[in-house]
């Protein structure tokens, strides 16, 4: 195959794992582009160069980055592509590993060296494109990661393995990313992070969410901001009342509780109670009464016990969460948890995921109910099919709820926000007309 300059090659960055990663690889691309270097993201199309960011969060998350790697390495031994760089949680956690079974790869980079990757396309890291990232997601929303790392000690959780400690980002230079994501026409912004509620302890010696939802919402432009992956332990309430306040704060909550039992919690190092988290959900709904909470829950922890399992399902009867996920324990080396037994079967987690989601899919299916013949303020991400479909500032996208219009009388664009009348509902859907 015959090799091209540097600068004539064409790069595809494939982006696998969280929202976080995608914003990664937004930097990474704006890099790229700067300094006139073709690039496409997640293409199909075979390019030059391919660079996989990738994650190593679980056991499926782990499994899928090291297929994709495979995948591509066979291109390249197939001469079908010259480069092949691999980046993200996988690389910086298992590098040696990786380069001893999979050769191919021209070089794997950690989760903080952008910089010596862009030096393999003979560029240097230009500190003043920071804040001006390429959007790889529809035009009207984008992700902005507001802090890197973790300093928690969840004894599960591998993520400080390949993220470090916690380092937060200065309010004005996250302001400033939010004037110029503006500019471009974004109207939501989720906020991202490791741990969200953390943020500003490291830069101001105290939590400074608060004061940077108010700064974020004097930017003109922006109509909605989203609240992400918020510890419960500690947890500012001043966020209740900056969104009880700040119409522009979506009256959502991306909050992970992980368990309900007690001792479960403690085993985990969650550093909060059952009692502590009940009552901080009662906070959140007395402040906000129309707050939609997302958490998500991990079945199959090391010696979880059907009745730990049971509290759990009770937990979640009783909290009625508006929105929930759950994920089956993976057992991560040089986790604290790791040095327990993983004594939960493959078969016991799977029957639990399964049986709470059962229950959390009748609290949706009852939720979206009693949203029938309201009137909702709902942005409009895409067209599929017959429908335009959007969501409410009760919905994140892809994970989340959506809202589904027919296109076949209205006309809609991606990005619009509408009144839309609700009527008709499924267990995760919503139906619904253009309110006169």
């Amino acid at each position: 195959m015959k090799t091209k300059s540097i600068h004539n090659q064409t790069v595809n960055v494939v982006t696998l794992g969280c929202s976080k990663n995608l914003v990664d690889s937004e930097n990474l691309i704006t890099q790229l582009e700067a300094n006139e270097v073709e690039v496409s993201h997640d293409s199909n199309e075979l390019s030059d160069v391919v660079i996989i960011n990738t994650c190593g969060f679980i056991d499926l998350a782990k499994e899928e980055s090291i297929n994709t790697i495979l995948e591509y390495a066979e291109l390249k031994k197939e001469e079908k592509i010259e480069k092949l760089y691999v980046t993200g949680c996988l690389s910086q956690r298992y590098k040696d590993n990786l380069e001893e079974q999979i050769p191919e790869v021209d070089a794997y980079f950690g989760t903080v060296e952008l910089p010596a990757l862009l030096e393999k396309f003979e560029i240097d890291y230009k500190h003043e494109l920071v804040g001006q990232r390429t959007i790889t997601t529809p035009a009207h929303y984008a992700y902005m990661k507001i802090s890197e790392g973790c300093n928690r000690t969840c004894s599960f959780c591998a993520i400080p393995l390949m993220r470090g400690k916690h380092i937060s980002r200065s309010i004005e230079s996250l302001v400033e990313e939010a004037k110029n994501l503006a500019k471009r026409g974004v109207k939501e912004v989720m906020l991202i992070a490791q741990e969200l509620t953390y943020y500003g302890l490291d830069l101001y010696k105290e939590r400074r969410l608060p004061e940077l939802l108010d700064a974020l919402c004097e930017v003109d432009g922006i109509e909605w901001i989203r609240l992400h992956y918020a510890y419960p332990s500690k947890f500012p309430t001043e966020i209740f009342e900056v969104m009880a306040r700040q119409p522009k704060i979506c009256n959502y909550l991306d909050m992970p509780l992980q368990h309900a039992s007690d001792r479960v919690l403690d085993n985990m190092r969650r550093q909060i109670t059952n009692k502590e988290q009940r009552d901080l959900i009662k906070l959140a709904r007395e402040v906000v009464p129309e707050i939609a909470i997302r958490t998500t829950m991990l079945v199959g922890y090391p010696g979880e016990t059907e009745k730990d399992f049971l509290v759990l399902c009770d937990f979640v009867k009783e909290m009625e969460f508006e929105r929930l996920g759950v994920f089956l324990y993976s057992h991560e080396e040089d986790t604290r948890a790791h040095v327990a037994p993983d004594d939960v079967s493959p078969e016991d987690k799977a029957d639990r995921s399964n049986r709470l989601m059962e229950i959390q899919q009748e609290i949706s299916f009852n939720k979206n109910a009693e949203k029938v013949g309201q009137t909702l303020k709902v942005l409009i991400d895409r067209k599929e099919g017959g429908y335009f479909v959007g969501r409410t500032e009760s919905d994140s996208p892809e994970v989340d709820n959506e809202v589904l219009i027919p296109a076949a009388d209205n006309y809609l664009r991606q990005g619009d926000f509408v009144m839309v009348k609700i009527t008709d509902s499924e267990d995760y859907d919503l139906y619904g007309e253009l309110a006169e």
